[in-house]
């Protein structure tokens, strides 16, 4: 059963051996982790990514579209202008992508073969507040220093970037400075380290990258666990404390609650994991009622959204200061902050004037339930120095996109003076 798994086939004797021991010693647990990472990462499937003012999309074929915001070429296209239809990046053609991660500026792609191509913004830093990196790349290059390593997921926190390997290992670049993800390394390192500490022999199944923090989940023989590592502001790595962790540390509150996490979403100031009995848990930052808890304080440690209690979660999507979740009927609920009608509610003006409300406790999105047809991915901005968009994708892979798109990031044209859309609309790409 293990050989019937994309990521299992090409794997040598040796290798496979490696991810044995690695997960405790049985093919069973192979089995496990395997089917855990495509659970949660979509591997091998259709993907939209809402990313700082441009938007990637990636095909069931493995063709990469990309829009919007293009200062410093991180639509991959070899320009720099911006461009609001989604168009193919043509130097990628005959190879096969299957995963994206896009941050401000930038953009990393991933190969059927583990390889990972990089283009926009080649460092952090500044680079994050809208200022130029050192160097721009217009097409996608191959990240040189990870030709060694097959990787299967990258996330893009700020001031780092952290990639998974396909036998669980994860590995992070920059932001090293003080040892802060377990080693000493300025910004503009582009070496990867491997994250030491708890992780070093328990095998990750997914990775997910906010405001300067990391979390993984995990597959251990016991069952599924969440680490988190870095800034602690706002509680959000989980520990019931605001303090930093430099090496990654297990979010204990998930064994007193019960919960099997087998999703997890790392949001720019919270997050939020989806157990396997469907319940959702969300913690840090609570500002503009983005934990859905019906109030705006923080939780420094999980805590479960009880007005989703008559709800099976299957995905949740963090941003800045929002958060969705899809059922396991395809019905979409969002909570948190309401502005460029990144929501999907359109409100409308309310009467304090404000033109997009805030919303503390979870609802549906009838907008999407509308369109007749089951959401199976939702795609949000996390990022707190861009206008929020956001992408639900069908399970027959039409794409529908709302919120800003003052930069072209919704790949829908906008007339006049309109700088977003608050209904969704449908993207003019197939990506089934």
């Amino acid at each position: 059963m293990c050989q019937k798994r994309a990521i299992f086939k090409p794997m040598s004797t040796e290798q496979r051996e490696d991810l044995k021991r690695r997960c405790g010693g049985s093919w069973k647990l192979v089995l496990r982790y395997l089917q855990a990472g495509e659970a949660c990462c979509r591997r091998e499937k259709s993907q939209a990514i809402a990313g700082p003012g441009h938007s990637i999309a990636v095909t069931s074929t493995g063709v990469v579209y990309s829009f919007g915001s293009n200062n410093s070429g991180q639509l991959g296209h070899g320009t720099t202008e911006e461009e609001w239809r989604p168009q193919p990046i043509r130097t990628l053609q005959g190879i096969r992508i299957i995963q994206a991660a896009a941050g401000a500026g930038r953009t990393m792609l991933i190969s059927d073969s583990g390889q990972v191509y990089a283009f926009g913004k080649d460092s952090f830093g500044e680079a994050e507040y809208g200022g130029q990196g050192s160097k721009m790349v217009t097409t996608p290059q191959l990240v040189e220093s990870l030709k060694n390593i097959f990787v299967v997921q990258a996330a893009i926190g700020n001031f780092f970037t952290a990639v998974l390997s396909r036998e669980g290992r994860v590995y992070t670049f920059s932001w090293g400075s003080d040892g802060r993800l377990g080693h000493h390394t300025d910004q503009s390192d582009v070496e990867p380290h491997p994250l030491l500490g708890a992780l070093e022999d328990i095998p990750v199944v997914q990775i997910a990258a906010g405001y300067c923090y990391l979390l993984c989940l995990a597959c251990q023989p016991s069952g599924m666990s969440v680490y988190s590592v870095g800034c602690g502001l706002g509680g959000k790595l989980g520990h019931g404390s605001r303090t930093d962790e430099k090496y990654p540390r297990l979010i204990e509150q998930f064994q007193l609650l019960n919960l099997q996490p087998v999703v997890v979403a790392a949001g720019a100031w919270h997050a939020a994991v989806v157990g396997r009995d469907g319940r959702v848990c969300t913690w840090g930052w609570g500002r503009y009622g983005c934990l859905g808890h019906g109030n705006e304080e923080c939780e420094s440690a999980p805590k479960v959204v009880e007005a989703l209690s008559n709800v099976k979660a299957v995905h949740v999507a963090t941003g800045d200061y929002t958060t969705f979740v899809v059922s396991d009927d395809g019905d979409v609920y969002s909570f948190g902050c309401g502005e460029s009608a990144s929501l999907g509610h359109n409100a409308g003006i309310d009467e304090q004037g404000n033109r997009h409300a805030n919303v503390l406790s979870p609802e549906l999105v009838t907008s999407l339930k509308q369109i007749n047809e089951r959401v199976v991915q939702i795609s949000l901005t996390n990022s707190i120095y861009w206008n929020a968009h956001t992408f639900a994708l069908t399970e027959s892979g039409k794409l529908y996109a709302f919120g800003a798109g003052d930069k072209g990031q919704l790949g829908i044209e906008l007339v006049a003076n309109q700088t977003e859309r608050g209904n969704p609309e449908r993207v003019d790409i197939d990506l089934g």
